[in-house]
């Protein structure tokens, strides 16, 4: 009796990992920016700089002229964001040649997305809260906590991806383009 099948994906040589982690990197922040900036509104891109490490203007979020400071800066993040997701599409599109739609289903770009949205947390998290101090996930009495919180689950999204593309059977390029799997 023959072992169950793996997921298998066609997928070219030089692979998906890092489209997968461009496309993570700028879902993962736009996961931030809706969520965090937009629809809890814990904090935006400058809210901290009353207390930054670098010497920026003050630019609460309970002002007006902060608010649009705020609100031009959460912009250039979300085209950053947006950006990055452009270019993961278009290097996914670029790599994977025939099978298109079965890289949709593939837990391997899924496992690296989740990869990439992990190291957007690592990285964002320790450059804006940390080292800049520009902003933190929620100010306030507890906010290390937070930050620490935001950089435990960059953790666990890179190791979860890492996991979950690793559990892909090895890509086998498929002579059927058409048949699904």
């Amino acid at each position: 009796m023959a072992a169950p099948e793996r997921e298998t994906t066609a997928i070219p040589a030089r692979g998906i990992g890092l489209p997968g982690i461009i496309l993570g990197i700028g879902l993962g922040g736009f996961v931030d920016g809706i969520v965090l900036h937009q629809l809890l509104q814990w904090h935006h891109m400058l809210t901290s700089t009353d207390t930054d490490n670098v010497g920026i203007d003050t630019y609460p979020a309970d002002t007006v002229h902060g608010l649009e400071i705020n609100t031009v800066w959460d912009g250039l993040f979300h085209t950053f964001t947006w950006l990055a997701v452009l270019v993961g599409l278009g290097l996914l599109y670029s790599r994977v040649t025939h099978s298109r739609g079965r890289i949709w289903a593939s837990r391997v770009l899924w496992g690296w997305v989740l990869v990439g949205w992990g190291l957007f947390n690592l990285v964002e998290g320790v450059i804006d809260h940390h080292l800049l101090g520009i902003h933190h996930v929620r100010g306030g009495d507890h906010q290390l906590w937070w930050d620490l919180g935001f950089l435990a689950l960059g953790a666990v999204l890179v190791a979860g991806g890492w996991l979950l593309q690793r559990s892909a059977a090895p890509a086998q390029p498929s002579p059927d383009t058409t048949a699904p799997r």
